[in-house]
């Protein structure tokens, strides 16, 4: 594991910073597209033109001119500027981070990834798992992880909450998807009478995957009516769920996100790597390499997290006791200079208690 310069760690900082104060301050200068007139029949009319996903050029009609919409479009403009510079600073930021060493997110992940955040799939609690997460906690943690983590594979994580708190909220992802024009296609569930939790792009790895909760040991796909789509149960999930902070992609410029937090994932994958079935074997190692490059890298960075999170996945019965503790085995039998240092660490915490 290598820790990335100080200055490397700092335009990370400044780049979720920006990210969050962009995304806080949304407004009428954020929208793609301008004003535009039309002379016709010797009355002017105001129009909305913008870039459709394909590259199109659209026009949508508001209202004959007057002087209020006058106001509005100088608005307008006077907020593009400002937000003008806010972009040009994110892509001088990112630009800086990729000189620095910073884990980059693959261009056409990021365009996926891009489109949903700014739908807001993130805004509405919907949290980035799997790989593409293991990436950016490389560069909340301020490391570069020793292997390279690639994957096409994109997971997101979804409950049900905000469907009762917010009912009028809504991203819908199949067609955020669709709108992107990279092929996607919706995978066919096991069962036809299912729906689909994953959309993949024929001939290649590109997928998104769409996970949540499960209940009472339930199979069947859960429709997340505030994505317009369903997503497959998985086991342990609420436990990355319940605790996640905003992070940055870093592409050509930057994508706010919201990951689990770094003990959380990492003990999670501990949990996940002994749940996957014999032909999953070669994700069950992946997982287990991640934890332990996580774990790690916390115990070194910041002692005491590694086990406030595994205390709370054994506190959460019997169940979830036994299966940490054949992650535990897992981590032992594959990564076994990690496990001793986690075991000091859990030892060390237990007797503190």
């Amino acid at each position: 594991m290598e820790t990335l310069s100080i200055t490397t760690q700092t335009a990370y900082a400044e780049l979720v910073e920006q990210l969050l104060a962009t995304d806080t301050e949304r407004s009428i200068g954020q929208v793609p597209g301008t004003f535009v007139t039309k002379d016709i029949k010797g009355k002017t009319y105001l129009y909305f033109q913008f870039s459709a996903p394909g590259g199109t050029t659209k026009q949508v009609y508001v209202a004959p001119q007057s002087p209020e919409l006058d106001a509005l479009t100088r608005q307008f403009e006077l907020e593009r500027a400002s937000v003008r510079r806010d972009r040009e600073r994110v892509v001088e930021l990112a630009a800086m981070l990729r000189a620095g060493g910073a884990a980059v997110t693959d261009a056409a992940s990021a365009r996926v990834l891009g489109a949903l955040a700014e739908s807001g799939v993130f805004r509405l609690g919907g949290l980035l798992v799997g790989t593409h997460a293991f990436v950016a906690l490389g560069n909340v943690l301020g490391v570069r992880w020793p292997t390279a983590a690639r994957t096409e594979d994109i997971d997101i994580a979804a409950t049900r909450v905000l469907e009762i708190a917010v009912p009028d909220l809504q991203a819908d992802v199949p067609k955020v998807i669709e709108s992107l024009g990279m092929g996607f296609l919706p995978v066919p569930a096991f069962s036809p009478k299912d729906p689909s939790t994953s959309f993949k792009v024929r001939g290649r790895g590109l997928r998104v995957d769409l996970v949540t909760p499960a209940r009472k040991g339930s199979t069947k796909p859960v429709i997340v009516r505030r994505l317009n789509a369903a997503a497959a149960p998985v086991r342990f999930l609420e436990y990355l769920l319940d605790t996640s902070q905003p992070a940055a992609l870093v592409d050509g410029g930057g994508i706010l996100v919201q990951v689990p937090s770094p003990a959380h994932f990492g003990v999670h994958k501990l949990l996940v790597a002994q749940d996957r079935p014999p032909a999953f074997q070669a994700k069950a190692i992946k997982d287990v390499a991640q934890a332990a490059h996580v774990l790690a890298a916390l115990e070194e960075l910041r002692p005491g997290d590694v086990a406030a999170a595994w205390r709370d996945a054994a506190s959460r019965g019997a169940q979830w006791a036994r299966a940490l503790g054949r992650g535990r085995t897992l981590l032992e039998r594959r990564h076994p200079d990690v496990f001793r240092i986690v075991e000091r660490s859990l030892s060390a915490s237990a007797a503190d208690r």
